[in-house]
């Protein structure tokens, strides 16, 4: 099977190396949060469809100064699609793999990453031309461990580990060649969110962006 080039969206996720993954009641919190990541250091934000938010805050941040690589998370149907699309998002991430989904974001030119964390969801996700999933939940789902098996018979096929990712085992899936990137909501806790501490969540940001520098410093 030959493999499809990887979208531009997917070079940019890697080399960042953490994909922030945000949840938010309001667009104004949005975009602050959004200025917040780009401000320490991590310009990216996956604005997850978890709140009815989720559309007008992708909207917003697409209107504002901030220059943050936007995706849209938790997108389970093609509604969902549709509106972060008109959004303005430059990307999806389901937590499953549905056909569906992947079609009609692909039909709209938008990277897709569906979740997979099975042999099964993995070659379902290869049969559709995909070459990266999200592995969620990650830490419930057998960790790096997991990841390590999978990428032995699915050499073609990258990882976003996202779910009990955090600073303590960062090191541990970004060492593996297979994972482009992890997603997390550590350096974005919902108190700093709410509480409108986003000098805090920008800190969070830089020491998040700063581990991984050392850790592919040391693995270079």
């Amino acid at each position: 099977m030959s493999v499809p080039p990887q979208p531009p969206v997917l070079d940019r996720l890697s080399a960042l190396g953490i994909v922030p993954v945000v949840s938010v009641s309001t667009a104004a919190q949005a975009v602050e949060v959004a200025r917040a990541l780009a401000e320490g250091g991590l310009p990216a934000a996956e604005i997850t469809f978890r709140t009815s938010a989720a559309a007008e805050a992708i909207a917003a941040i697409t209107a504002s100064d901030a220059e943050v690589l936007l995706g849209a998370g938790t997108v389970t149907t093609t509604e969902q699609v549709d509106q972060a699309a008109a959004a303005g998002a430059m990307y999806v991430v389901s937590p499953g793999t549905s056909a569906t989904v992947v079609h009609h974001a692909r039909s709209l030119g938008l990277p897709v990453l569906p979740g997979a964390v099975t042999a099964t969801e993995v070659q379902n996700a290869l049969e559709l031309g995909l070459t990266t999933v999200k592995f969620f939940p990650a830490d419930t789902s057998g960790g790096p461990a997991a990841i390590r098996a999978l990428a032995a018979p699915f050499g073609e096929i990258s990882f976003v580990p996202t779910g009990g990712v955090g600073m303590e085992n960062l090191r541990e899936y970004l060492n593996i060649p297979a994972v482009r990137a992890v997603g997390g909501s550590w350096m974005v806790p919902q108190v700093l969110v709410e509480a409108g501490k986003y000098a805090e969540i920008a800190q969070l940001a830089s020491e998040a962006a700063a581990a991984v520098d050392r850790i592919r410093s040391r693995s270079a």
